[in-house]
């Protein structure tokens, strides 16, 4: 079984690293490009995200719009983390809040985990937003999200039938992706692989985002034309 708690301020360093350790671990799961191992961009991506995660955790508590944590922990051993919901509230809008990462423990899949955790949002904040790959939808669905349509590779979904009117302060990764860590990493990458797998694997990730975001617009469409006929 698990504990469920709710952090409005950054994490133990224990647990934090057992967060960063998951995002890492399933960047395919949770990224808006998830691309596989076998793609030599694939460890540059894994750390732009990790560091994502890790400004969104170290800015807890600094405002009204600063990330929150729900942690999924053992009972059992409460220093372990089964799974989080890592999410931002909006603070022109109290009830709004949106989903940033969700990930749990693959060992314990299946056991009601994220459904708990996303309640417990719901719970606080019931106008909730997220936006996921096409082949996530179903799950999200059955969690009690609506589609509402498609924004590039990802469906955006929502608790009710419109987006809040609330923002929420989202990361921008663009100084994470022209930061001196990340140009070594592509170095490292380029001098590893070479330019023409380099080149390759940029075209695959443009290939994949593509094929994502016809994906989506389908879906969104398919959803949303069911919902007017109804």
């Amino acid at each position: 079984m698990f504990t469920l708690t709710h952090l409005t301020t950054p994490p133990p360093e224990s647990l934090k690293s057992q967060v960063l350790q998951m995002v890492v671990d399933y960047f395919s799961d949770i990224s808006p490009a998830p691309l596989t191992p076998s793609n030599p961009l694939y460890q540059l991506y894994q750390y732009v995200i990790g560091f994502e995660v890790h400004l969104y955790l170290q800015a807890m508590g600094s405002d009204a719009g600063s990330a929150r944590l729900i942690l999924a922990l053992d009972d059992e051993d409460p220093s372990q983390v089964l799974g989080f919901s890592l999410y931002l509230p909006s603070p022109d809008d109290p009830e709004a809040c949106t989903l940033v990462y969700l990930a749990v423990q693959a060992s314990h899949r299946r056991r009601g985990i994220a459904r708990t955790m996303l309640q417990r949002m719901i719970l606080l904040h019931p106008h909730a937003a997220l936006a996921c790959v096409a082949s996530q939808v179903p799950v999200f669905e059955a969690m009690g999200f609506a589609v509402l349509g498609a924004r590039g590779p990802q469906v955006l979904m929502n608790t009710r039938n419109r987006a809040s009117d609330g923002g929420v302060a989202v990361q921008d990764l663009a100084p994470i992706f022209q930061s001196k860590e990340v140009r070594q990493i592509h170095a490292y990458l380029l001098k590893q692989h070479g330019n023409k797998a380099m080149s390759d694997a940029e075209r695959k990730r443009d290939r994949l985002l593509d094929q994502l975001a016809r994906q989506a617009a389908a879906l969104a469409e398919e959803r949303c034309s069911s919902e007017r006929l109804h």
